[in-house]
């Protein structure tokens, strides 16, 4: 029997919550999902609220990932701790608060979810998250495993991607906020794509206010970042996955308001 995960890219402000909350129970129902997985680390902005969390979880979410903004909202750390559906990078240091992974009952089956963090372009104080998912999958018994790796350059997440390959369901990158175009089944049937893209303002520089990311470039006194207004757009990939844990489809999800 077929098991169909959603993933969907990084939810940035009100804009990319308020997309979650009036599109993903009815994207649950037309592809008939029986797992979603949402990044919500610039849910504001920089880190989550406690407050958009549950939101997120009331629309559908069963796991809401992080990256390198976790700990901007620190209200978040003791419902971290006491939440197990929230994840933050697994190759974090080990006494921050949070999980990095998790394994998940649902109707059809049982999931794991590994939540990595890259280091290419990034800040290199993380464990190496190649040489840690290697320990960690010794301990992971379950067909079905998840990973999302939160990184700037592509080839790191391609790297993941192809070190994976035949041994875990789905690899997908988050981070760069822009959707790419390489969704695909690698060798041994892991589904894979580089970047989901994003949930939050259309018509923004990765959900901020263009004029304020122009400023910043063009070497201007410019303003502290601001979400973009206007319609919001929500991305994603839904992958097929079998009951031994290969991946048989994959399918990008767009919607635009």
């Amino acid at each position: 029997m077929a098991f169909h995960v959603l993933a969907v890219g990084d939810v940035v402000a009100d804009c990319g919550v308020r997309m979650i909350e009036k599109h993903l129970p009815r994207l649950r129902r037309q592809y008939q999902t029986d797992f979603v997985v949402v990044n919500g680390e610039n849910a504001a902005i920089l880190g989550m609220t406690i407050d958009q969390a549950e939101t997120i979880f009331d629309a559908g979410a069963d796991v809401i990932t992080m990256g390198n903004h976790t700990f901007g909202r620190r209200e978040l750390c003791d419902y971290m701790d006491d939440n197990p559906r929230v994840l933050r990078p697994y190759n974090l240091a080990p006494q921050l608060p949070g999980q990095g992974w998790g394994r998940f009952d649902t109707p059809a089956g049982e999931v794991a979810v590994i939540d990595l963090i890259g280091r290419c372009n990034m800040d290199y104080s993380p464990d190496n998250p190649f040489l840690q998912v290697e320990k960690l999958l010794k301990q992971i018994d379950t067909p079905r495993i998840l990973v999302e790796i939160h990184a700037e350059a592509t080839s790191e997440k391609l790297a993941m991607g192809h070190m994976l390959a035949g041994r875990v369901s789905a690899v997908w990158g988050t981070h760069t906020h822009v959707p790419t175009a390489d969704n695909q089944i690698l060798p041994g049937g892991t589904g894979y794509v580089t970047d989901l893209g994003m949930t939050g303002p259309k018509n923004s520089i990765l959900g901020i206010r263009p004029d304020l990311s122009i400023a910043k470039f063009r070497g201007d006194l410019a303003g502290r970042y601001q979400p973009a207004p206007g319609p919001g757009k929500l991305e994603g990939v839904l992958f097929t996955i079998d009951s031994q844990g290969k991946c048989l489809e994959t399918q990008r999800v767009s919607v635009y308001d």
